[in-house]
């Protein structure tokens, strides 16, 4: 089973890495003293394989990680190497991102194109996924459908993170799956926008002309434990892209406040999705 690095299995990694820093120590020389692969070292410091508490409880007593830190570690390995929801969904989400939105405190998202997933009717995710995804069979289709619904409860749990989303007007007027479906997903926009506390959509109008998000779509993810940075991720058509520098987050950050500036208020937005609606055959 491909592993799906979490939050807590990015941040163990990351700790690892410093530790071995502070030692002075190459993965070769870890690797040798452990009587691992050098890949192994490589692999666990990169979150590319599920980490075990018991190779993490020997690689700390390598570096003479003493407790509570060694403690504190190995829960945190043990935390990363708990499976999610999104594990029985290995065929849909080929990388990780399910699971670090799962772990979000607050969402920013901007796309020119497409009503969030998180916000998607299950008609228009249809249409979507049979255009997008060129998928063999029906039950492909529908079994992308139910992962999506689980996706979406992310909002409805207590402590549901903040979402903002913006996307451009274009959204508004593209009848995916038909009139009557993009009908009823903009007066679920609207519903979103009107009751739920934690949401916040604003569209990018028409009169907005050049504007910071022309270069494409991208989410900034951020996390509850200040330990953990925020990731900005890509998505393309050639494999996902999960940025997590300081610079390229600065980078996105201003370039969502950019769209967000540009944008109408949320009030506004509100009143033009209605509109959009009532205007659809």
């Amino acid at each position: 089973m491909t592993y799906r690095p979490t939050v807590r299995g990015r941040r163990l990694a990351r700790e690892l890495r410093k530790l071995r820093e502070e030692q002075g120590l190459t993965l070769q020389e870890v690797a040798d003293r452990l009587d691992w692969s050098r890949a192994t070292v490589s692999r666990l410091e990169t979150s590319q394989t599920r980490p075990k508490p018991g190779d993490i409880a020997d690689i700390l007593d390598l570096y003479g990680v003493p407790s509570p830190d060694r403690d504190a570690l190995i829960t945190l390995a043990r935390q990363a190497g708990q499976r999610g929801w999104w594990t029985a969904y290995q065929d849909v989400f080929a990388g990780s991102y399910v699971a670090l939105e799962d772990e979000a405190s607050h969402i920013r998202t901007w796309d020119p194109q497409l009503v969030h997933g998180l916000l998607q009717t299950e008609d228009y995710s249809r249409a979507v996924i049979t255009a997008g995804r060129l998928l063999p069979a029906q039950e492909d289709i529908e079994r992308r459908i139910s992962a999506r619904k689980i996706r979406q409860s992310l909002l409805d749990r207590p402590d549901a993170p903040r979402l903002q989303v913006v996307f451009d007007e274009a959204v508004l007027h593209r009848p995916i799956g038909g009139e009557k479906v993009m009908r009823e997903q903009l007066e679920a926009l609207v519903t979103a926008a009107t009751t739920r506390p934690t949401v916040s959509i604003q569209v990018l109008p028409y009169t907005a002309q050049e504007h910071a998000g022309l270069d494409g779509r991208f989410t900034i993810l951020s996390f509850p434990d200040p330990a953990d940075p925020d990731i900005a991720y890509v998505e393309g058509t050639m494999g996902d892209v999960y940025l997590e520098s300081a610079e390229a987050i600065a980078k996105h950050r201003d370039r969502f406040e950019r769209i967000e500036a540009a944008a109408l208020s949320p009030e506004e937005s509100a009143h033009l999705i209605a509109e959009a609606a009532r205007s659809s055959p």
